[in-house]
């Protein structure tokens, strides 16, 4: 393994540190501008635990202050080869740095170790305002939701459809609970399943999803949110939060109940929830451009929509990439046919090298 301190002049000295070997590391986290969900230590061993990927964090301390993080997973593939990630699994990791020359000295050590390492590139999810003139090598959109005044001022700023279908799924009988249980997890997970395979994407493995509990959920850093009638679960979601910013991670429903807008009041129950709890901002996570329905949703809950950009760094070539063709869109059609153990079998074997 390559470890070291990398620096940039004597102000600008670069560490590289793992999150979950160090005590005060999500204390040091909110006391910086621009922390978000993904930047905890609970989600760096998430994905380290589930996928062996390494956590190489690249870090700015001033006094015991954290004043820059670049955090990376390292990949180490047969198939896919051995990059640097920031982050993977993850919609959104800004960069934290206080200005250019800090995110400057991050970049220059990340890439140095890369090259040291042997990444074939190195892939940023998000960094637009330090980055603009690079190509985006991928482009999504992100919704955020403010979380202010109360709950008939949020509600007025709801699409009018939205508003309807939260009082009728009131009206019909459902009912919401929040829960961090693992028996909870199983409950969305089986939702889950079922809505990638009608999206034709294979279901992340389980592993993923019980590490989520024992890391994030288990520790009050989120809940899985649950809307069922009789007797059955009908819809569901997992949410994240940290310091005063929330996360809707994952979303998933059964297309028969449809009718009964149990996406919906999920979804406003969580906000409820959100508001009285003081967050300050729910984050939607990201959506592919194309995707006009899920688009429409997130959008009609009063959300503010921004682009997010990806950028991938061609260690190799020395040069930043343009954006590629989604080539895993094509099979979706595939996908959608096989039986959802085919497809969970196909979760296990590939999301390892995909990340």
């Amino acid at each position: 393994m390559i470890t070291g301190v990398f620096a940039r002049g004597a102000a600008m000295r670069v560490e590289i540190v793992n999150p979950a070997q160090e005590p005060e590391w999500d204390r040091k986290i909110l006391a910086t501008r621009g922390y978000c969900c993904f930047h905890t230590s609970a989600w760096a061993s998430v994905l380290a635990d589930s996928f062996q990927y390494q956590p190489r964090y690249f870090i700015l301390q001033e006094q015991g202050a954290l004043r820059g993080l670049l955090p990376m997973m390292e990949v180490r593939s047969l198939p896919t080869g051995r990059r640097g990630v920031s982050l993977s699994f993850t919609d959104y990791c800004e960069p934290i740095a206080a200005d250019q020359e800090a995110f400057g000295a991050l970049f220059d050590a990340v890439l140095a170790y890369g090259r040291q390492a042997g990444w074939q590139y190195v892939e940023l999810r998000g960094g637009r305002r330090f980055l603009p003139e690079a190509p985006a090598f991928a482009r999504y959109l992100h919704h955020q939701l403010p979380l202010q005044g109360g709950e008939q001022e949020l509600l007025a700023a709801f699409h009018l459809n939205t508003r309807r279908g939260i009082k009728k799924a009131a009206g019909l009988g459902l009912s919401v609970r929040f829960d961090n249980s693992l028996q909870s997890v199983r409950d969305f997970y089986r939702l889950h399943a079922m809505t990638r395979k009608r999206h034709g994407v294979p279901p992340q493995p389980f592993q993923f999803f019980a590490r989520i509990h024992e890391l994030i959920l288990k520790r009050n850093l989120g809940w899985v949110v649950l809307a069922s009638g009789a007797g059955e679960n009908v819809a569901g979601a997992v949410f994240f939060h940290f310091g005063d910013q929330a996360l809707y991670k994952f979303g998933a429903s059964d297309p028969r109940y449809w009718k009964l807008y149990p996406n919906d009041l999920v979804m406003w129950e969580a906000i409820r929830k959100y508001l009285q709890l003081g967050y300050r901002e729910l984050s939607f996570g990201r959506t592919e451009c194309d995707n006009d329905g899920l688009r429409r949703f997130k959008a009609s809950w009063g959300s503010t929509e921004s682009e997010l950009s990806y950028y991938r760094y061609d260690l190799k070539a020395g040069r930043f990439l343009a954006e590629e063709a989604d080539r895993l869109g094509h099979y979706a059609g595939y996908l959608k046919k096989l039986p959802e153990p085919v497809l969970g079998i196909i979760g296990q074997l590939l999301y390892r090298h995909m990340g």
